[in-house]
């Protein structure tokens, strides 16, 4: 059973190398390390038994939340837990959006984040590298 849970010190190593191995632009150990002695960062893991299988990772300033990273293990993929890590981010928030940047070709990602009632409130030019590509800016709020 996958339990999702605030990141700790026991999966940074575990996220980091889910960054090198799904992002061109990887996060290192350390900066991921960083990111539980942020005031501002919430960090979700979804475990199952001692691997991760997925997290995310976010930032709050002033009740607006931005996700900084969201990544599952190929082989946890298609099971709805992309979805999963989302929800209960937004779930432990104390903020009234979430907003995102996506890669234009990262069709997968953009089903999931339209099927969640994200919409597209921007475009950044050129703002990925390692293939160069615009990303759209998703944002999502609620009420509580």
């Amino acid at each position: 059973m996958i339990r999702i849970e605030r990141m700790n010190e026991s999966h940074v190593r575990q996220v980091a190398d889910m960054e090198k191995m799904i992002f061109s632009d990887a996060w290192s150990e350390n900066s991921v390390r960083s990111e539980l002695s942020n005031e501002l960062s919430l960090w979700l893991v979804a475990v199952d038994g001692d691997t991760v299988a997925g997290y995310i990772g976010s930032q709050t300033v002033l009740q607006e939340a931005d996700v900084l990273n969201l990544a599952v293990r190929p082989e946890y993929r298609r099971q709805g837990l992309g979805h999963r890590l989302v929800e209960a981010l937004i779930q432990q928030l104390d903020a009234y959006c979430l907003t995102l940047e996506v890669r234009v070709s990262n069709l997968p990602a953009k089903s999931l984040y339209e099927s969640m009632g994200f919409v597209q409130v921007g475009l950044r030019k050129n703002y990925y590298e390692k293939p160069k590509e615009d990303a759209l800016i998703l944002r999502k709020e609620w009420t509580r």
